[in-house]
């Protein structure tokens, strides 16, 4: 009997057993299969969109002086009762009372402040979890009506798991230029550097907005709106700015030398363009074969007709050079 007891206890135990391992192994199926939707839904911006573009922008007059207001508004949830998840607290969102107030708050500031030619704002909302749907972007437009607005997402989740007992849920964010001049063109570029898969699947796609606006004296005026990285080690933060900030550095301290190149093979297209209006001079050249850089996971292709391109875009005419920096009459370039 006490043998028949025990056969029926370990035939119990195997089926608790088996019943755990089922639930277990059906849990880690649909963990992997939440995984590859994300995978497959998740947000790849190409590394340069044109956001908008005019054929009669307003033209800045050099001898005017111009008014900004930069503000981070926090997707109107970021106020003094929020423990924010990211920086150790346990919150996602604040209640639909509060945020609802903040952006009251937010809309009353800058209509208090519509004279700024520029305004820059940064974690504008869209219909998201978090903001209850709110349409953060289109309320900010519709107040500042004398503004001519440019967004850019840099957000763009259909769903953020975490933190576990209160998901984030649905993301759309991003930066958002008003500015009463017409820009002849807002570009959104990407920022090189990236988080590791899967974390990236869930986080932010950084990224900067570029307005150009024409000059009086024939030159341009770039406006940058920049979102920069807060919650990674550190190393993301400093790749997004210490590329275009050493180029700048470089142009007014080194000014006994003449051509500073970007490095579009490291930074990418959109980066290396922007980095012409920080000092830079010279785009580099095609490449038949590059394995240093592909070594570390990055790769980038241009081809020639794309580089001119590029260049053209960013306001300057191509031109060929040797390996002595002597330019090359070539009327292709042209």
């Amino acid at each position: 009997m006490i043998i028949f007891a025990d056969c029926q206890l370990i035939q119990t135990v195997m089926k608790i057993l088996k019943r755990i391992g089922l639930v277990i192994l059906i849990l880690v199926f649909l963990f992997v299969l939440f995984l590859v939707y994300a995978t497959i839904s998740d947000y790849k911006p190409p590394e340069k969109v044109l956001i908008f573009e005019s054929e009669n922008p307003d033209t800045l007059d050099t001898g005017n002086s111009y008014s900004f207001l930069l503000w981070n508004i926090g997707y109107s949830g970021l106020g003094k009762d929020m423990d924010f998840f990211y920086d150790g607290g346990s919150q996602v969102r604040t209640s639909e009372e509060t945020t609802n107030h903040n952006l009251q708050s937010i809309k009353q500031y800058l209509s208090g402040n519509d004279s700024c030619q520029f305004i820059l704002l940064q974690e504008v909302d869209q219909k998201s979890k978090r903001t209850y749907g709110i349409n953060e972007v289109e309320e900010i437009s519709n107040l500042l009506s004398s503004h001519n607005p440019c967004f850019a997402l840099n957000y763009k989740v259909k769903y953020v798991p975490v933190p576990p007992t209160s998901p984030m849920g649905k993301v759309n964010s991003g930066l958002l230029t008003l500015s009463q001049p017409v820009p002849s063109s807002s570009t959104r570029f990407n920022f090189p550097g990236d988080y590791s898969w899967p974390t990236n699947l869930f986080m932010l796609d950084r990224c900067f907005l570029v307005n150009r606006y024409p000059l009086s004296d024939g030159k341009e005026f770039l406006v940058i709106n920049s979102h920069n990285s807060a919650f990674d080690d550190g190393s993301l933060k400093a790749a997004e700015m210490d590329y275009l900030k050493t180029l700048a550095m470089s142009r007014l301290v080194l000014d006994n030398v003449t051509n500073i190149q970007v490095s579009w093979v490291t930074m990418g297209s959109g980066v290396a363009q922007v980095a012409l209006q920080f000092g830079a001079n010279d785009f580099g050249s095609t490449m038949i074969e590059e394995n240093v850089v592909a070594a570390a996971g990055v790769r980038h292709r241009l081809s020639v007709e794309e580089i001119r391109k590029i260049i053209r875009d960013a306001g300057y005419e191509p031109r060929q050079r040797n390996m002595s920096y002597k330019l090359i009459n070539d009327p292709a370039t042209r």
